[in-house]
């Protein structure tokens, strides 16, 4: 008799618009596109910087949810 195949329970995934920016932590805005969401600023520019050095003809900014506010990274 053979054994039922137990798979692991996937987490439920949260759900990220592109469309709307984060309510808190830090978002990348890449070309006017809300991309992936940080913790902190810090982690925020590593991103932003190893982003930038692969493709260096992307408009880059930092978006602070907590402010509200844009600040382009060059």
């Amino acid at each position: 008799m053979k054994k039922p195949l137990l798979l692991p329970e996937e987490q439920p995934r949260k759900a990220q618009r592109a469309d709307r920016a984060p309510a808190s932590g830090f978002s990348l805005v890449v070309d006017g596109h809300y991309k992936n969401e940080y913790p902190d600023e810090a982690a925020a520019k590593i991103a932003a910087t190893e982003l930038l050095g692969r493709y260096p003809m992307l408009l880059i900014e930092i978006y602070d949810g907590e402010k509200q506010t844009r600040s382009k990274f060059s």
